[in-house]
């Protein structure tokens, strides 16, 4: 009787509830700290608000390749997350961990929850959806590659404000800023996702054959094509004449265009928050520069950023991949891609959510935040301009910079260089696709 009596107390007070002992944890690792940490936290936090059965736990463990490895190890061990946060270059290193992971298509499925993959944008769900149509990940946190101007330094030079369009007419204008004595004309951050996947996909060219890999392992490169090797090319002209200055492989490229040190810059939509926080120039953000005598062009940009994979276990239990299934259906609620769209600068992932940012005249204050989108579905995605799945493409990467940056330093000419980049990076895939046959 005083139990009973004890237990009232302590429910009146809000100490015990038994619907919390009965909540069915949910383990959410991720790789996003500092400010953006917080935001996934208020994500977690606010599912677990909005009902009693589930407590998603949202866990930072270290940045992508850091993480990765971690959940691997778990799975192994037999005590993997439930979900897993991974950068869009592990996608295909996911899907070749067989047993490891189950698709969200069939998460959703088993569980009986409302999913139509075609509520999402097309350019994102086409990145982690197999050849048959099933989505394997949940895209969470896209971007895109976009184009700034500083337009103070514009007007210093005696020019109009306004972004060039196309290629030829950017290094025209940076020879003007160089003219008018401006050091930096031109800059770009991460060099490979700018200047090699999207650069293709706006072009409608592939990056490798089999579909950029979505179509097969036995997928090789095919970035020395004619117009790869004039782009490079071109950027390496650029270097030499002081045009372009080359600023490192990640964000570096950021601080040079925010701190007003260079006058354009090609980079990540997600460089928004930091050009704002800096507020030293007087700037603006277009769609990506293009070659004008490539037939078809633009056709549409590809993502950057990562996706949630829901991960197996022998000992999980079915109400577990339903607690799932209703976190990742939250997540795509409208509502909430908005606040996440509007809070961090990431693409909303599906088009109900856009239209209600559209809606809401966000895109009227903030009309760069509108681009991301408007450059991701500005034609109906190709072969060549879906996505990328190239296995271990992390070194992939490594290696096409490190051949880029051979031209940039003048050690090898663009063709050569792309044609060891070619090589190398099919040495890489004939790996990966050994060891997952």
């Amino acid at each position: 009787m005083r139990f009973k009596l004890l237990v009232a107390a302590l429910a009146s007070a809000g100490l015990y509830s038994a619907n919390a002992q009965a909540q069915t944890e949910i383990q959410w690792w991720h790789s996003m700290g500092g400010a953006l940490g917080d935001r996934v936290n208020g994500l977690a936090d606010k599912f677990n608000a909005s009902q009693k059965d589930y407590k998603v736990v949202a866990t930072y463990k270290g940045q992508y390749p850091v993480s990765m490895t971690a959940a691997i190890a778990a799975f192994r061990a037999g005590n993997a997350p439930h979900i897993l946060q991974v950068f869009e270059v592990g996608t295909a290193t996911m899907m070749a961990a067989k047993g490891a992971i189950v698709p969200v298509a069939t998460v959703m499925k088993n569980a009986k929850e409302p999913f139509d993959p075609k509520a999402y944008l097309p350019t994102v769900a086409g990145y982690y959806t197999d050849m048959k149509g099933n989505m394997l990940s949940l895209p969470f946190n896209s971007s895109t590659a976009l184009f700034y101007i500083n337009k103070d330094a514009f007007k210093k030079a005696s020019l109009e404000p306004v972004a060039p369009k196309t290629w030829k007419e950017l290094v025209a204008t940076a020879e003007k800023l160089k003219a008018a004595g401006h050091a930096c004309p031109y800059t770009t951050a991460w060099p490979s996702w700018v200047h090699i996947e999207n650069f293709s996909a706006w072009h409608n060219v592939p990056i490798g054959t089999k579909q950029n890999g979505m179509g097969g392992l036995d997928t090789q490169f095919s970035i020395n094509s004619p117009l790869h090797v004039r782009h490079i090319a071109m950027l390496g002209d650029m270097t030499k004449k002081g045009l372009f200055v080359y600023a490192g492989r990640t964000n570096q490229g950021d601080a040079k265009f925010s701190s007003g040190e260079c006058a354009m810059f090609t980079g990540s939509a997600s460089a928004q928050a930091g050009i704002k926080k800096a507020g030293k120039v007087d700037w603006s953000v277009h769609f990506l520069p293009y070659h004008d005598d490539v037939k078809g062009a633009p056709q549409n940009s590809i993502i950057g950023g990562a996706s949630l994979w829901v991960m197996a276990s022998k000992n999980r239990k079915p109400d577990e991949y339903k607690g799932v299934a209703k976190f990742l259906a939250f997540l795509s609620k409208p509502e909430i891609q908005m606040e996440w769209h509007t809070g961090t600068g990431y693409v909303p992932i599906t088009l109900a959510a856009f239209e209600m940012t559209r809606k809401s005249g966000y895109y009227d204050k903030e009309p760069g935040a509108e681009l991301t989108v408007r450059q991701l579905t500005h034609k109906p995605p190709t072969a060549n301009s879906k996505g990328l799945r190239f296995g271990n493409f992390v070194q992939g990467r490594e290696v096409i910079e490190e051949e880029m940056e051979s031209v940039f330093a003048g050690k090898k000419d663009a063709k050569t260089a792309m044609n060891d980049a070619v090589k190398r990076g099919n040495e890489i895939l004939r790996k990966f696709q050994a060891a997952n046959k």
